[in-house]
């Protein structure tokens, strides 16, 4: 009971800072539309965004992350400081030296690489290609710094803090917030001065990660450890995670790839959207995610079967109260949450609906993502990652062709935005491979049939379609939302919101849904 008082505490600080990290993500993203609108300038950013984004996703937060904390863990739990100093002295080189080949190669060859996320451009927009192969030049910087802070991030939640790197990303918000509104003159393309503020935000994200480390004596030394055995695991553990981090990039890579390929402007609808879709998928699955992964590891290297099956219980039926809520209110909301937080300037109505409508496509998935994101530790803190891959190549495949489907059947009927048709095929691969690791799960026994309460899924389904209706009605007496001023928008949301939470609430307590000890343990 008490460690998983503590699993609540830790969820609740990372779920806050990254609620914070949201927010000011939100006004980084106001701040873009509200100066620089969705146009093909934007869409060239975010293209260049991308790239050093997916190598952030593929090196630190996906593959190494999942290989390195495990690893970790098992030394901290079984071996002296001095031994686990010089583990991480030998990752920390080994990694860097990695990274930065990696990161010249990329710098060099930065137009080959633009070209295959790109490559309508080059015919279709020269200027356009130009300029984004320049701006990709400067997010590029990013990789290398983002990566040591993904390490140090390792070592800190390894230790229980959680704070700071859950605050760190709000770090790259307010750099780029700042760059626009204070370096945007300098340049002829005011555009550039987005991708000056990610370069700018990775040296600043590395130093502030520093402090902590020298506090508890982990600052690294930055030691080859090529031929080291526990780096060898580690390396041996990140090959497979890297294709399986690979796949949902890769995804989202293609998925960028056919929206240049649309109207101008797609590739900017999408990025909101997901954003959006991000919102609660980085407030609690990847925070629960981050704090099961430890807990998970040191449980499983105690061969402590039945507190592993208990932290697995506690994560996926949260997981549920939390994503099928947050699912179907956004649905609802979709319009009005876009016109509050971007309809202002250059961004018009209907660009307005082109991101709702994505967004509401993208609600589909949101359960499947946030359970995706708590199955996952279960494979990783076994050190199994051949698996994940095995499902996750399975769901690429299937994401690639649901995205020539469902394109296709939105323009064989003539359908106004064609890049719903990428949101749904997400939403239908991601269910796809959640039930696959979950049945993987299931299969080698490391969960039992009852640790999902399917009775208590069903009533918060329930309880969240009374929720949509009673959010449906109350929304149809507001009226037009674009006529409200900004704070007028802000607090109708903001009344709808809480109204929607009341009557979920109570939705759950008069069917006998036990949420506060869903929120610790039952």
């Amino acid at each position: 009971m008490h460690y998983l008082m503590s699993l609540f505490k830790s969820t609740a600080v990372v779920s806050l800072f990254t609620f914070a990290s949201r927010i000011s993500g939100f006004v980084r993203d106001q701040v873009m539309v509200v100066f620089f609108g969705a146009t093909v300038l934007t869409d060239a950013f975010l293209v260049a965004f991308k790239i050093p984004n997916f190598m952030r996703r593929l090196f630190a937060e996906g593959s190494f992350s999942m290989a390195f904390v495990p690893v970790l863990n098992e030394i901290k739990a079984t071996q002296s400081k001095e031994l686990l100093k010089e583990f991480i002295d030998r990752v920390a080189g080994t990694l860097i030296s990695i990274v930065l080949i990696v990161w010249m190669l990329l710098e060099i060859f930065a137009p080959q690489v633009l070209w295959l996320t790109a490559p309508s451009w080059q015919g279709s927009e020269p200027e356009v290609y130009k300029q984004t192969v320049g701006w990709l030049r400067y997010t590029l910087f990013y990789f290398p710094f983002i990566v040591m802070v993904a390490f140090a991030g390792g070592i800190l939640n390894s230790h229980k803090k959680f704070a700071l790197p859950a605050a760190t990303p709000v770090l790259l918000n307010v750099s780029l917030i700042l760059s626009v509104l204070f370096l945007r003159d300098y340049f002829e393309i005011p555009e550039k001065s987005l991708a000056v503020g990610v370069l700018i935000a990775g040296v600043v994200q590395l130093f502030v990660q520093i402090p902590a480390l020298l506090k508890l004596g982990l600052f690294p030394k930055f030691k080859f450890g090529f031929k080291d055995e526990k780096v060898k695991k580690v390396m041996k553990l990140m090959i497979p995670t890297l294709f399986g981090s690979s796949v949902a990039q890769i995804n989202v890579l293609l998925d960028t790839i056919i929206a240049t390929w649309l109207v101008a402007g797609s590739v900017s609808y999408l990025y909101l959207s997901e954003r959006l879709l991000e919102f609660p998928l980085g407030i609690f699955a990847i925070a629960i995610s981050t704090v099961i992964l430890p807990t998970l590891s040191r449980q499983f290297a105690k061969e402590d079967k039945g507190e592993f099956v208990k932290t697995m219980r506690w994560a996926l039926n949260l997981g549920f109260l939390i994503a099928i809520p947050a699912a179907i209110g956004l649905t609802v909301l979709a319009q009005q949450v876009v016109i509050t937080l971007f309809e202002h300037g250059k961004f018009t109505p209907d660009k307005t609906q082109m991101v709702s409508i994505s967004l509401m496509a993208y609600m589909l998935a949101l359960p499947a993502f946030i359970i995706n994101k708590i199955l996952l530790p279960a494979y990783y803190s076994r050190k199994d990652t051949k698996t994940p891959v095995k499902i996750g190549i399975i769901a690429m495949f299937s994401n690639m062709g649901f995205n020539l489907i469902f394109v296709g059947i939105l323009w064989y009927l003539d359908f106004f935005a064609l890049h719903v048709g990428l949101a749904l095929a997400s939403a239908v691969s991601g269910w796809m491979q959640t039930l696959m690791l979950y049945r993987g799960l299931r299969q080698v026994n490391v969960i039992p049939k009852g640790v999902i309460e399917w009775r208590v899924v069903t009533k918060i389904l329930l309880a969240s379609l009374v929720m949509a209706l009673s959010l449906y009605l109350l929304v149809q007496q507001f009226g037009n939302w674009s006529d409200l001023t900004w704070y007028g928008r802000l607090g109708r949301l903001s009344f709808c919101i809480g109204f929607g939470v009341l009557v979920l609430y109570a939705c759950l307590v008069a069917l006998k849904v036990r949420v506060k000890q869903m929120l610790v343990h039952r």
